[in-house]
């Protein structure tokens, strides 16, 4: 063998032995970085989904423990038994990789709890009406928190991802900071919070201090703070995009045992390769398609300074996510359809015949009513305010078994009644019947017609979200906490 091709062939032979050795070692550290615990608290899961195809959905949840490198934000006290959420929000992956969703969730909200068994210790623990989203994990550990997402959405959240505190620290200094933009110049002494008017790079303290901050934004309530955290998460998402980060290993390694030091993860999701496939599925989508939602919310009635989900508007969202519809663009006018062009060789329809239109009536007299089988309470009233729009203002709403399909019923001489009925909510004309027990027209409402106030579509929310990825927005100071630059 000459001499220049056994020299060439050692110079490999050690570069591979290196880079995989390097490898080797990369992986080990990552993979022994992970914690795990589990993803359900005994409500069980119906399917295992490919991490690397189909719809996902990660529920991302920021710890308030006060634990290790976490004590100097309080004493044990603070956070009793596993802790409360902090931060709580939806990422919803998209099958085809070209959206992702955000939605964050006040810590103040109200819901019920499904019963919850701790997997570790195997305790199990009742369940509980309106209390706050932020403690669904503290009694029974973070499975309690996803099961209590899945009640409230009627999703099925795939995996979850837990950081604490330090994990925000070292995150943005390992970036070199997030630029964030504040209308005046604020001070809140809770959260140590100082910034000037404008822009400015946070990282570490002030970084945490940002996201943290209760009083510093808007009127000093929750949804200001969580506008405020997702004006960060999109600037950082550009500021990661933007400088390549996704497509560079060294960053990737960089930021991944950062990360991976601070986290807690479902079983399913503990391991490197996973991470990568999701950093995979996520490094090509645009940030204008990355949409930051919250919760639809109104004051709680049996408290204030509480929160209760918004109805209709927090059910439709739930409705629109499950049909996985383009937050950003519900309506598809980014993507027109192109125009019906007809064929050359199409027949020409038949001329109709002529038929003997029906006396005219006024909407205002006629008995409708509005039976509820879809087992969503809050349907019985936008259905009956989408009916009343249409004319027909003598609407009686009321509760009905559970039903598969919707069908509009008429009594004797009320056929063309239910028909305009039918038509205005979009209801098929094979889903008309007469009923001789029907007083007028009766609109049965089943599980086919579960959102929306048009048959077959869902209704999004106006203005549902807040802002994408692409947007660079500055925050509204707190009046109150307002200081001289």
């Amino acid at each position: 063998m000459p001499l220049w091709l056994k020299v060439t062939t050692a110079v490999v032979s050690v570069a591979l032995l290196g880079g995989l050795a390097f490898a080797g070692y990369w992986y080990f550290r990552l993979q022994s970085n992970i914690s795990t615990a589990a993803l359900g608290a005994g409500n069980g899961r119906t399917d295992n989904i490919d991490d690397a195809t189909g719809r996902m959905q990660i529920l991302i949840l920021g710890s308030d423990t006060r634990d290790g490198k976490n004590a100097t934000y309080g004493n044990a006290d603070d956070s009793t038994g596993y802790g409360n959420s902090d931060v709580m929000m939806l990422m919803d992956i998209s099958e085809d990789n070209k959206r992702v969703n955000v939605i964050s969730f006040p810590r103040d909200l109200l819901v019920n709890i499904p019963k919850c068994t701790d997997q570790k210790t195997g305790k199990e623990y009742p369940a509980r009406t309106g209390v706050m989203i932020n403690e669904a994990m503290n009694e029974a550990g973070i499975g309690c928190a996803v099961d209590t997402v899945n009640k409230l959405t009627g999703l099925e959240v795939d995996h979850f991802m837990m950081a604490d505190f330090n994990a925000v620290k070292e995150l943005s200094n390992t970036v070199g900071g997030v630029e964030v933009c504040i209308s005046d110049a604020v001070y809140d002494p809770d959260s140590r919070l100082r910034l000037p008017k404008g822009t400015s790079q946070v990282k570490g303290e002030q970084a945490l201090a940002f996201l943290r901050t209760r009083h510093a934004f808007a009127d000093g309530g929750d949804l200001g703070r969580i506008k405020a955290q997702q004006g960060f998460l999109s600037s950082l998402t550009r500021k990661i995009k933007d400088d390549g980060t996704l497509s560079d290993p060294a960053k990737m390694l960089n930021i991944a045992d950062v990360v991976t030091q601070n986290l807690t993860v479902d079983e399913g999701l503990a391991s490197v390769p996973s991470m990568i496939t999701i950093g995979n599925r996520l490094k090509t989508i645009d940030v204008g398609k990355v949409a930051f939602v919250a919760v639809p919310t109104t004051p709680a009635a049996s408290d204030p300074n509480r929160l209760d989900p918004a109805q209709p508007a927090a059910s439709q969202l739930f409705a629109a996510l499950k049909k996985d519809i383009d937050l950003t663009d519900p309506e598809g006018k980014a993507t027109p359809s192109p125009s019906a062009t007809p064929s050359a060789s199409a027949k020409p329809s038949a001329t109709p015949k002529p038929t003997k239109p029906a006396a005219p009536y006024d909407k205002s007299l006629q008995p409708v009513t509005v039976a509820n089988g879809t087992g969503v309470p809050t349907r019985t009233q936008e259905i009956a305010e989408a009916v009343i729009a249409g004319g027909f203002t003598q609407v009686v709403p009321l509760e009905a078994d559970p039903a598969a399909k919707t069908f509009v019923y008429y009594g004797a001489e009320f056929a063309d009644v239910a028909a305009d009925v039918a038509a205005l909510l979009g209801i098929p004309a094979g889903q008309i019947a007469p009923s001789p027990g029907i007083s007028g027209v009766q609109v049965y409402l089943g599980a086919d017609f579960t959102s929306g106030t048009k048959f077959g579509k869902t209704t999004v929310p106006k203005d549902i979200v807040n802002q994408t990825a692409g947007d660079t927005v500055c925050q509204q100071a707190n009046p109150e906490l307002i200081v001289e630059q």
